[in-house]
C-alpha cells in the first residue's frame, strides 16, 4: 500500500495535498516539498483512553529539580531542570551552545547517568571538547547518532537521568522520506523526544539552529511543543554571552544570565554590572548609565550615543542592543522636548557589551545620552538613570525602584534620575544616593543641562 504524502512548505510549514508553485501560507515560491505522512505519536501527557477526569483526581506535577551546577543557569530555567521538561537551546553558530550543554552534563553526571547524543560531531570531537573543559566521568555517556529510533533505544537501555540531542535539525525518523532538517523531520523527531521525556519524567535538552533571520530553524510549532526556549546571545568575537528564557512553563521568562567565554568554557559572571562597566570612559559626551531590571536582578548598562551631521541630507538611525524603531521614536520626542532638530544629523546608539536589552526603563538614559552627545557636554560620572518616556514627553514609572537604586549605589554611583512616580513609592531615604525625581523629559534636560 502506498504511503500517503503531503506537500509541506519549507518556510512556514503549510501543508497542501498537491504541489503548488507558490505557498498559500507565506507566499514563498518553490518552497513546497513532498514528504511522507508519519503515524502520529500518542503523547504521554494525555490519558491513553482519551477519557476526561475530574480535577480532584489529577495530581500536580511534582519532583526534585536537577541543578545544573550554576546558580545563574538554574535561575533562568526556573530553579533547575524539572523532571519531564523539554528545553530548546538556540543560538547563532559558534556562540557556545554545545560548550554550555556539555558543561551542564558534566555537572549532572556527578549525580547519575546522562546521555549526550551528538549528530554533528564524532565521539572523538566531543571527547576532545570535554577534555579541554576538564570534564570527565564514567556516567557521562556519549553517542554519535542522528537516528531518533537509535537514540531512544539507548535511552531504554541506559535509563539516563537527562538526555541531550545536539542538534534537533540533524535528527531524523526512519519512517519519513524527507531529509534531516526538513519541517516534517524536525516536527516528528521533536514529538518523539517529548513523548519520551513525559513518559519517563526525564528532562530533555534539544539544541536548535538559527536561520539568517534570527529565528529557530524548523516549524514554528517546535517552540510551542517544548516547555522552555532558551536563547544564547552574544557576538562571536566578544567574551560575554547572555542566556535568556523566551518561554518557560516552569519559571519566569524575564531572567537573564550573563556568561563569559573563557579557555575553560562558559562561566557565570559574578558581578554582571561591574563587568559591563569595566572599560567605561569618564568625562565623555554621549555616555550615560542606565539601570535595567532583568527578571529579579538589576543590571547597569552603559548607553552610548553619537550624533554627526548627515553627509547627504538623509539622516541615519543605527542602533546596537536597542530596538531601532524605539530609538527613532525617542529621537522625535527628544526633538520636541529640547526644541532642536535631529533630522539633519546621523544618530548612532550602542549598548556596550553586545547585549540586547528590551526593557523600557532605558528610555530615559537613552534620551540623556543623545542630549549629551548633541550638546557636546558630558554628564557626571556618578550619575545613573532609569525611566520610560512616553510620546508626550512624560517620564513614566517602571517599578522596583529600590533594588535599582541599591545596585547603582553598590557600584559607587551617588546620583540617580528617576520617574517621580517611582520616587514616591520609595522607602525612607538611606545611604549617600541623591535622587532627582522628574515627571517629564524636559524637566530632566533642564536639570542636567542648565
Amino acid at each position: 500500500m502506498k504511503s500517503a504524502t503531503v506537500f509541506v512548505c519549507q518556510a512556514c510549514g503549510t501543508q497542501s495535498p498537491k504541489w503548488l508553485g507558490r505557498c498559500p501560507g507565506c507566499g514563498e515560491w518553490n518552497s513546497l516539498v513532498e514528504e511522507a505522512s508519519a503515524e502520529p505519536v500518542r503523547s504521554a501527557r494525555s490519558k491513553p483512553q482519551g477519557q476526561a477526569v475530574p480535577l480532584t483526581e489529577v495530581r500536580p506535577e511534582e519532583g526534585r529539580r536537577l541543578g545544573t551546577g550554576s546558580l545563574d543557569l538554574d535561575r533562568v530555567v526556573g530553579g533547575g531542570l524539572f523532571p519531564g521538561s523539554v528545553i530548546l537551546l538556540a543560538g547563532d553558530p559558534g556562540v557556545g551552545k554545545s560548550t554550555l550543554l556539555l558543561q551542564i552534563f558534566g555537572e549532572l553526571a556527578k549525580e547519575g547517568a546522562v546521555l549526550y547524543a551528538s549528530g554533528e560531531e564524532s565521539l572523538a570531537q566531543v571527547a576532545g571538547r570535554a577534555h579541554r573543559l576538564g570534564i570527565s566521568g564514567a556516567r557521562l555517556h556519549l553517542m554519535a547518532e542522528t537516528s531518533v529510533e537509535a537514540v531512544l533505544a539507548e535511552v531504554e537501555r541506559l535509563a539516563p537521568a537527562v538526555l541531550a540531542v545536539d542538534s534537533i535539525q540533524t535528527s531524523s525518523v526512519e519512517s519519513l522520506s524527507g531529509g534531516a532538517g526538513s519541517l516534517a523531520q524536525v516536527r516528528e523527531s521533536s514529538a518523539r523526544f517529548i513523548d519520551a521525556a513525559k513518559r519517563r519524567a526525564m528532562p530533555v535538552l534539544l539544541v536548535g539552529h538559527i536561520t539568517k533571520e534570527g529565528m529557530i530553524a524548523g516549524p514554528k510549532a517546535l517552540e510551542h511543543m517544548v516547555d522552555t526556549v532558551l536563547y544564547l546571545e552574544g557576538e562571536r568575537y566578544r567574551h560575554l554571552r547572555a542566556l535568556r528564557a523566551h518561554k518557560n512553563r516552569y519559571g519566569a521568562t524575564s531572567e537573564m544570565a550573563l556568561l563569559e567565554m573563557t579557555t575553560e568554557g562558559l562561566k557565570a559572571v559574578e558581578n554582571p554590572s561591574e563587568a559591563l562597566l569595566a572599560d567605561r570612559p569618564v568625562g565623555v559626551p554621549g555616555s550615560v548609565i542606565g539601570v535595567s531590571l532583568q527578571g529579579t536582578r538589576p543590571l547597569l548598562f552603559e548607553i552610548q550615543a553619537l550624533t554627526s551631521p548627515s553627509a547627504f541630507g538623509l539622516a541615519k538611525r543605527m542602533s546596537l542592543g536597542l530596538d531601532r524603531n524605539r530609538v527613532q521614536l525617542l529621537s522625535a520626542v527628544l526633538e520636541r522636548s529640547m526644541h532642536i532638530t535631529l533630522g539633519d544629523r546621523d544618530l548612532f546608539v550602542n549598548v556596550v557589551g553586545g547585549v540586547e536589552v528590551e526593557e523600557p526603563a532605558l528610555d530615559l538614559p537613552l534620551c540623556l545620552a543623545v542630549a549629551s552627545a548633541y550638546r557636546g557636554e558630558a554628564l557626571s560620572s556618578d550619575l545613573a538613570a532609569f525611566g520610560e518616556v512616553g510620546l508626550a514627553g512624560e517620564v513614566r514609572g517602571v517599578g522596583s525602584p529600590q533594588p535599582r537604586i541599591a545596585e547603582a549605589a553598590a557600584l559607587g554611583f551617588r546620583r540617580c534620575v528617576l520617574p517621580a512616580s517611582d520616587a514616591r513609592r520609595l522607602e525612607p531615604a538611606s545611604g549617600p544616593m541623591a535622587l532627582t525625581p522628574v515627571a517629564t523629559l524636559s524637566e530632566a534636560i533642564e536639570h542636567l543641562f542648565p
